[in-house]
């Protein structure tokens, strides 16, 4: 059975190219959910971006898409651009991501 947290290990390679940090780390990925279909395990994940005109939104979805995919027993996986809440990496972001971006709150 799949599980978020291995969607999530999946998705650590994906790094948000203007930072180089991962977009799990930065708190990114707000929710992955599963669905049972006649062809398999089929993922919905939620994703938002630094900002609303993030210039690298197709690239990083695109990769968070494929780095899903590779997740074992899932089939199909959907991504989510969502922008609520807002992304602050005060709150959705791990200590380290905010250490690497100055953030010392």
């Amino acid at each position: 059975m799949v599980e978020e947290s291995n969607v999530l290990d999946a998705l650590q390679a994906v790094e948000d190219p203007e930072l180089d940090i991962s977009i799990v780390e930065l708190g990114l990925v707000y929710g992955v959910r599963f669905e049972q279909r006649d062809e398999g395990t089929h993922a919905e994940i939620d994703l938002t971006l630094t900002s609303p005109g993030c210039p690298a939104a197709p690239e990083i979805m695109a990769a968070a898409h494929r780095a899903a995919l590779q997740t074992d027993g899932l089939e199909s996986v959907h991504i989510n651009l969502v922008w609520s809440p807002r992304w602050d990496p005060r709150v959705h972001a791990s200590e380290d991501a905010r250490m690497d971006m100055g953030i010392w709150e």
